[in-house]
């Protein structure tokens, strides 16, 4: 009776393993990319540039995204924090030369490369700061309380990476990054009369760029009043279009050229428009998914580096899917931000495996841990 029993219990535990916080992240980000290849393939019909160009470019993206998750999944990041600075400050120089040598488009010079291969610094600079940030908050547990230790000198890390960003001018990432640091800080300590003076401050600061930005003041306004912008009344026309049902895959019309940005910034409204309310609903909840998933996952952590370096990985997933589409429900002012996993951008894509990779990568090394839940989120030894 007692194999039987063992049997059992091991069927449960494997059962258990399967069952897991990161493994439901994993499946959730494997169906909005089958959805956004769907979505792709379906709208490419009226894409300028051909009727698979961009579903080229998604697939090739996504095998390379595939390998860096791997790859991410796979790393000692104990080993690895020991170069956080130096990553911390790669990126930041790149971002410096972005703004002498990056490719202008739009009025924006946000991306490095050449010909047709450009990649945009600022995704892979949101992972330096949260890199950057949850080895430097780990270290200063014990004097977050402090007004330097815990105030100032991380304020500076955020400010130098969002300063520089902002000059791109990338007003959305700017954001993401202060919003994304400005958490990590109070999660690790950071007292909030610090926090709350600090946090008006951004606010005036970004309303003052904004007035000084012709571009920005007018898609500001646009949002404000009841004239909304050609490109917003598309995308509202696309979900009013699709209804319930939706018009069906490759039945669209906003993208034969009357949606600007229908496979990247738009593609959600794409999704409403052929799929109906049904699948943006379930494209919401997947990522609702992701976020409860990934908060009850960050509790296991052996230390608070790990959690911070997780918590901000999720972070920057969840946070972009809400300003998307927020944007594109017109919740929020207009901002040129990728759906997770769903938009067609390379950048954006390859950042999404990083960013899932250690979140694969957690669950290895914590569930070998074998530590209950939140027992060592507090605990840090000093890299």
């Amino acid at each position: 009776m007692v194999a039987p029993a063992q049997a059992t219990v091991s069927r449960r535990a494997r059962a258990a393993s399967l069952i897991n916080p990161a493994n439901i992240i994993l499946l959730c980000a494997l169906a909005l990319v089958a959805l956004g290849l769907t979505i792709l393939f379906s709208a490419s019909a009226g894409f300028k540039k051909g009727p698979y160009f961009y579903l080229n470019k998604q697939l090739i993206g996504l095998l390379a995204a595939g390998v860096l998750c791997f790859i991410a999944s796979r790393l000692n990041l104990d080993y690895l924090r020991r170069y956080a600075w130096w990553i911390g400050g790669a990126c930041l120089v790149l971002l410096a030369l972005v703004l002498v040598v990056g490719i202008s488009v739009n009025g924006s010079r946000r991306w490095l490369g050449y010909g047709s291969f450009r990649f945009q610094v600022s995704e892979f600079a949101k992972l330096g700061l949260v890199f950057c940030l949850a080895h430097y908050l780990a270290l200063n547990q014990t004097r977050m309380g402090e007004f330097k230790r815990g105030f100032i000198y991380p304020g500076l890390i955020i400010g130098a990476f969002a300063f520089l960003t902002l000059l791109e001018p990338d007003f959305g990432v700017s954001a993401l990054m202060i919003a994304v640091g400005l958490v990590l800080m109070f999660l690790a300590g950071a007292r909030w009369r610090y926090l709350g003076p600090s946090l008006a401050g951004v606010v005036a600061l970004f309303t003052v760029a904004v007035i000084h930005n012709p571009n920005r003041l007018r898609r500001m306004t646009e949002f404000l009043s009841e004239e909304k912008s050609y490109q917003l009344r598309q995308g509202l026309a696309a979900f009013a279009a699709g209804g319930i049902e939706g018009a069906g895959l490759g039945q669209g019309r906003q993208q034969l050229s009357y949606l600007p940005e229908a496979h990247t910034d738009y593609i959600f409204s794409v999704v409403g428009e052929e799929l109906g309310l049904f699948f943006t609903l379930a494209v919401v909840l997947c990522f609702t998914v992701i976020l409860i998933a990934g908060l009850i996952h960050v509790r296991r952590a052996p230390s608070l580096f790990h959690f911070l370096l997780v918590l901000g990985s999720l972070l920057l997933i969840c946070v972009q899917a809400i300003i998307n589409v927020g944007v594109v429900t017109a919740v929020l002012p207009t901002k040129g931000m990728s759906l997770p996993f769903i938009s067609a951008g390379l950048s954006n894509l390859l950042l999404m495996g990083l960013l899932l990779g250690i979140i694969l990568n957690s669950q290895r090394r914590w569930g070998r841990a074998g530590l209950p839940a939140g027992a060592g989120a507090m605990r840090e030894v000093r890299a």
